[in-house]
């Protein structure tokens, strides 16, 4: 799969997201039903991994870091890349509310969810 294609898929689940979003703050008694976009995505961008019967744990740790890690960072750089995107047009547009005081708010938020 592209990089592109990716990108569009990402930006798709990203849409689906705050789109869930609205309709949960419109009814929050409403059943969300997902999409399965984001298992389909990975689903399409990992990688299938063969592991030899005898194999180690170590050695099974290194086939699949291996396998793995360079589409979980395609993934993850497609989704930074769209979050810095927001981010600079949610600076430009509400300078007042810095997308960094609104990531340390969520981060707050949730280290006080996880201390309850």
């Amino acid at each position: 799969m592209q990089q592109s294609e990716i990108m569009q898929r990402v930006i798709g689940i990203l849409t689906e997201a705050l789109e869930m979003k609205r309709q949960v703050r419109e009814n929050p008694d409403a059943d969300v039903v997902l999409s399965g976009a984001v298992s389909a995505l990975l689903a399409e961008t990992l990688p299938r991994i063969s592991l030899p019967r005898d194999a180690t744990a170590q050695e099974t740790m290194e086939i699949i870091t291996a396998a793995l890690g360079p589409a979980i960072l395609t993934l993850a750089n497609c989704f930074s890349y769209a979050f810095v995107h927001l981010a600079e047009v949610h600076d430009e547009s509400r300078p007042a509310v810095p997308t960094a005081d609104v990531l340390r708010s969520l981060s707050l938020r949730f280290a006080q969810h996880d201390e309850a």
